[in-house]
């Protein structure tokens, strides 16, 4: 499957009677939320004691997934450019890889 497959299965889920301010407002906010809800589980492993729950992360980055699909449409985006872009900035970034002294000192955000 593609990231634009994954995306366009992903939103026949989507609340149809939505706002299309609505979409990107529960996109986002989902976003937030379910970074919160993987890092609980972290937070847990690495603090509580408890072993890490990979398949609990795992469902967790799912819902990420679900939610930047959601994010993206909701800016007329798919996935695949989402993506690209970030790969390109990187590139821009780091263009030998990462490197602690050009993260301490960018030239661009």
């Amino acid at each position: 499957m593609t990231i634009n497959e994954y995306q366009s299965l992903a939103l026949r889920t989507l609340n149809p009677a939505l706002s299309e301010k609505d979409v990107l407002i529960n996109g986002v906010m989902g976003l937030c939320g379910e970074a919160g809800e993987a890092i609980d589980l972290v937070k847990k492993h690495l603090a509580q004691g408890h072993a890490l729950d990979r398949e609990a992360l795992i469902g967790e980055l799912g819902d990420v997934a679900w939610y930047l699909a959601e994010t993206a449409h909701a800016l007329g985006c798919d996935l695949e450019t989402v993506l690209t872009r970030n790969i390109e900035k990187l590139q821009r970034r780091y263009p030998e890889g990462f490197e602690a002294e050009k993260s301490l000192n960018r030239d661009e955000p």
